[in-house]
């Protein structure tokens, strides 16, 4: 079974924001955002308790 794409971020778990200001050597300062519902992996599983085991 193919994990699910996590509907919270639509498998974009990790963005970098721009902190609006430069660097010496003049690139953008970013920082890191990750998805907090997966937790920046992208994929969704199941939660433990919807697993129906056995019969």
């Amino acid at each position: 079974m193919m994990p699910r794409v996590c509907s919270h971020c639509d498998g974009f778990p990790v963005v970098h924001i721009t902190t609006g200001s430069l660097a010496p050597d003049g690139q953008r300062r970013t920082l890191p955002a990750a998805c907090p519902v997966c937790k920046g992996t992208g994929t969704r599983t199941t939660p433990a308790f919807l697993v129906r085991a056995g019969k």
